[in-house]
């Protein structure tokens, strides 16, 4: 996430165990945070007397040491209200500091360059009434401790980390079923454009769909270019979930040259020499170092090799209308989650210079569909990269918002699942409604001609005409027949 984001999450729910020392705490963070804060400022509260783990707040460190100091305050202040609102004051925090040396450092110097930032981060939480009981400081698999002044158990050149997997909250971690996703770097550059060749080609064709969609959008009449855009992206899209769910053909010139990248790692069929699953090689709350990277590396391939890149074309400049990627938010449970959250990675990959703010859309989407699966530290960075594209897209910081603060994102999928059923319904409707007006059209105009044959005057043959048949023809007065029920209001929702 890039550093006008933070992350802010209320107290922890899950099972509690004891910390003891810097060596334990650096440990402990990734699991709190589901991810290795690369690059960043990590405060955590504290609460009690025991020191019960609460709110915390991530952001990544500034380049310069002007932005220090308003940082630090500006950190302090986010941890303090953000445990106002859940009625939780902190009674304490503890700061981490994770970087990775630049080229010719070492890990001592970065602890000793970041020193002036964990002492404003110190004072800026002391002005709050906020004592810090520890700053630990991250880099270069050591850890350094800023307040310890114990050389015997914080040497003043680090102590390396413990073995990943290896430790209490390692094994506590696993046997809650947590998990580390790797390190935020890794997380954030799944979601970005990877460089190369196939920006080119990815870029004529957004070049293209932005020469033939948009002047469809805007010179159609009555909104109907729009519509006819919204129904097509939309058809695209289902017919995508689709191929990822069940790969069949190959569908781009990558895939007919290199078959089996066709079918996700999940879907192909079993080799003589079978390996272990990831599940299995990279047990929950462990992880296994460049064996994660590689394994999403293949699956991100894999669903790349599904989509062409005009049918990515189509559908990022598609998703820029507000109502087609709130209909592609519907897209959130069971397979049709899974699915859609591959699809909008992949999308997010294909948003290629100069089309970087367009990435707003779908990496909004991979947040939401990550939080309503429970994969919250995946929403967390696609929300920040959302607003890193675009900050004002209410959407994205709305969610951002929302998943912070620790709500419930069932209101949200009650909201879609609603609207998608009176949809359904009046879509099911609508069809009926029309055979019926035409029925009763061609009705009224054949007894008409008949009577007028007969002689009548027209006043006689109006009044007879309306007396001897019903208007809604001979089912009108069929169960289930009557004037179509409206599903209620459509739901509102803010957002670009």
């Amino acid at each position: 996430m890039n550093a006008n984001r933070h992350e802010n999450s209320g107290p922890s729910r899950t099972q509690q165990i004891t910390l003891r020392g810097p060596a334990e705490l650096a440990d402990a963070l990734p699991f709190m945070l589901g991810f290795h804060p690369t690059d960043s400022v990590v405060l955590v509260g504290l609460h009690g007397e025991r020191g019960r783990f609460g709110g915390r707040v991530r952001l990544g460190i500034p380049s310069s040491p002007r932005e220090w100091a308003s940082t630090a305050d500006h950190l302090a202040e986010c941890l303090v209200e953000g445990g106002a609102r859940s009625g939780a004051r902190p009674d304490g925090v503890v700061v981490f500091l994770c970087q990775d040396p630049a080229p010719g450092e070492t890990g001592r110097h970065v602890m000793e360059r970041l020193r002036p930032f964990s002492q404003r981060l110190r004072t800026a939480c002391g002005a709050l009434d906020i004592p810090v009981y520890e700053v630990i400081c991250i880099s270069d698999g050591l850890y350094f401790s800023y307040c310890c002044p114990d050389a015997r158990c914080c040497p003043p050149d680090g102590t390396p980390l413990a073995l990943s997997g290896t430790t209490v909250t390692a094994a506590t971690a696993a046997y809650a079923g947590m998990q580390v996703r790797g390190t935020l770097r890794d997380m954030e550059a799944r979601l970005k454009p990877a460089g190369g060749p196939e920006d080119e080609e990815q870029r004529a064709a957004l070049d293209a769909a932005a020469a033939s969609i948009v002047p469809r959008i805007l010179e159609g009449s009555e909104e109907q270019g729009r519509v006819n855009v919204r129904e097509e992206t939309l058809r695209l899209a289902r017919e995508i979930l689709r191929r990822f769910a069940n790969p069949k053909l190959p569908k781009s010139p990558k895939t007919e040259k290199f078959p089996e990248t066709a079918m996700s790692p999940e879907t192909r069929a079993p080799s003589k020499d079978p390996k272990p699953s990831v599940e299995m090689a990279n047990p929950p709350g462990m992880t296994i170092p460049g064996r994660t990277l590689v394994d999403t590396s293949e699956r991100d391939a894999a669903d790349d090799a599904l989509i062409t890149p005009e049918e990515a074309a189509t559908l990022i400049l598609g998703l820029q209308d507000r109502l087609t990627r709130d209909r592609a938010a519907e897209w959130m449970e069971g397979w049709e989650g899974t699915a859609a959250l591959r699809l909008w990675r992949v999308l997010a990959r294909r948003c290629v210079t100069p089309y970087q703010e367009h990435a707003a859309a779908p990496l909004t989407l991979v947040g939401w569909t990550a939080w309503s699966t429970g994969d919250e530290p995946t929403a967390r960075v696609a929300l920040g990269l959302a607003l890193g594209a675009d900050p004002e897209y209410v959407f994205a910081q709305l969610l951002h918002q929302a998943c912070n603060e620790g709500l419930d994102p069932e209101s949200l999928r009650s909201c879609l699942r609603s609207e998608r059923d009176s949809r359904t319904a009046s879509d099911q409707i609508a069809p009926a409604s029309s055979r019926r007006v035409r029925m009763r059209a061609s009705h009224r105009q054949g007894t008409r001609s008949a009577l007028g044959r007969a002689g009548r005057q027209t006043g006689t043959r109006d009044r007879r005409a309306a007396a001897g048949v019903r208007p809604g023809g001979p089912a009108a007065d069929r169960p289930g027949n009557g004037s179509p029920r409206h599903g209620g209001q459509r739901g509102s929702r803010s957002g670009r």
